[in-house]
């Protein structure tokens, strides 16, 4: 007999993006500093390997040269469509929408002793019309919009002193918004410190991997203040961390592969493991042992850690690799492709089983929180015609990986819900252009920002709007009614 499939009725079904891809703050001449992401993303200053260590880094220092394309600072200027395009977003039948506030628009250097007002009218506006729209706003306190101020001045996370700068404008934050905004989460991806993240000039230092794991564990100290903050104000609110999924398997089933990628997805377990277990493991001090890593951690840091995890774990899910002992190091950024699986045109292996894989093992380790898929989509370079993007291979990949999703709940994971990378067409963050498009909803601008700006309802507006009207149980049919 034919099971339906029918995901709870309060399961999250929305969407995410990012204000730095999105808004166009700097392109409005707001009163906004620059962020990081302002240089760092918009340009291709890294080398395009997937492979890349920290050595392989490019950055020194901040630099504006004037002529790059700084896709990220014109986004598709979200700061003056939202109230359309969340019109949108409410008839795609969203239940959440996620979002960041940047830090470097509410403070433009980041030391700032009082948030910026016009920055706070904003996101006023944005909030309510969030809510308006019927659905629940969730929010990313730091999405690579550190103030370049801190990385220029600072280094970087690496200074403790961004702490309180942190926690001071994430306090300001929840004090204004808490009534409004349940799901927080303070940093995007923390484990993807090869992203620049932290705000750390790498090559400036001789160790740039012990300088990561400090602006990390700084991160770390950051999140507990917040969420020690966050039970001042309100204890109904709900802090979370988030990673960018990086579960790989043993490249094969000899012993040595096993236990080589054994620890190298330890080394991913080590943010979620001290932000929601509460200490350091083992395994991690003897990886700073073996790399001559020496973390400042006060003893005060480590009780904060204990006395204030996070409330859920949210993540990014996009693809797998594999772990071989025969060729990669225990970076763990170091993976290497699955022969197995096939790959988007961004050569990223395509693995639904991996995310029912990744759901059960994060369960099985931290079985006191809930889970939270606050990213997942697909990348592909879409084609207009006769006014019609027909998506199929979106459909696709976004269906597959709903119906593991599913497994994993009926296999008793808590699954807070699922937001869909991205609702819309923004610039993408690896590879700062619009042609990597990932939207259900297509905007009429290319890389260079030229175009009308229009939108367009995507094959997998229709067809994502389906699933959340029947709770998912048109996933049992063939590509969910598209034919």
């Amino acid at each position: 007999m034919k099971k339906t499939i029918k995901f709870p009725k309060d399961f999250l079904w929305g969407g995410a993006i990012a204000s730095n891809q999105a808004d166009g703050l700097y392109e409005r001449k707001v009163e906004k500093g620059l962020s990081i992401a302002d240089y760092t993303f918009c340009k291709k200053v890294k080398e395009k390997d997937d492979r890349a260590e920290f050595t392989s880094w490019k950055q020194t220092i901040l630099k504006d040269e004037k002529d790059q394309n700084y896709a990220k600072r014109r986004g598709i200027h979200f700061f003056e469509t939202f109230e359309t395009d969340l019109a949108l977003m409410k008839e795609l039948g969203l239940k959440a929408f996620r979002t960041s506030i940047d830090w470097s628009y509410v403070c433009p250097k980041g030391i700032e002793e009082q948030p910026n007002q016009d920055a706070l009218l904003y996101y006023d506006a944005l909030i309510d019309c969030i809510i308006k729209n019927g659905m629940e706003p969730v929010i990313t306190l730091s999405h690579y919009e550190m103030p370049a101020y801190l990385s220029e001045v600072y280094h970087g996370w690496i200074h403790k002193e961004v702490i309180d700068h942190f926690v001071r404008f994430a306090g300001w934050m929840l004090e204004r918004y808490h009534k409004k905004v349940s799901y927080w989460i303070t940093f995007n991806q923390i484990n993807m410190a090869n992203f620049d993240s932290l705000g750390i000039p790498f090559l400036a230092y001789d160790d740039p991997l012990g300088a990561a794991y400090q602006g990390i564990h700084n991160q770390f100290v950051a999140s507990a203040l917040v969420k020690k903050k966050a039970i001042e104000i309100d204890d109904g609110i709900m802090i979370g961390t988030m990673l960018s999924d990086k579960i790989a398997h043993p490249a094969t089933c000899k012993p040595e592969d096993v236990l080589f990628s054994l620890k190298k997805n330890q080394m991913q377990f080590l943010f979620p493991d001290v932000q929601l277990r509460g200490e350091y493991p083992g395994y991690a001090f003897r990886f700073f042992k073996e790399h001559h890593i020496d973390i400042k951690m006060e003893e005060t840091e480590a009780i904060l850690l204990k006395n204030y995890p996070m409330d859920y774990l949210a993540f990014s899910y996009y693809y797998t690799k594999i772990n071989d002992a025969s060729k990669d190091d225990d970076n763990m950024f170091v993976r290497s492709k699955n022969p197995y699986l096939k790959a988007s045109d961004w050569g990223w292996e395509i693995d639904p089983l991996g995310l029912r894989t990744a759901l059960n093992t994060y369960a099985d380790r931290y079985p006191h929180v809930p889970l939270f898929i606050t990213e997942n989509g697909f990348g592909a370079e879409d084609e207009v015609i006769d006014g019609c993007v027909h998506d199929l291979y979106r459909i696709s990949y976004i269906k597959e990986h709903l119906l593991q999703i599913y497994e994993a709940i009926q296999d008793g994971v808590c699954i807070m819900g699922y937001l869909l990378w991205t609702p819309i067409d923004i610039v993408s963050c690896s590879s700062s252009e619009m042609k990597k498009r990932y939207g259900c909803i297509y905007v009429d601008l290319d890389d260079e920002g030229k175009g009308s700006g229009k939108r367009i309802k995507k094959d997998s507006f229709t067809w994502y709007q389906k699933v959340i009207e029947s709770d998912g149980e048109i996933l049992d049919h063939t590509l969910g009614g598209i034919s």
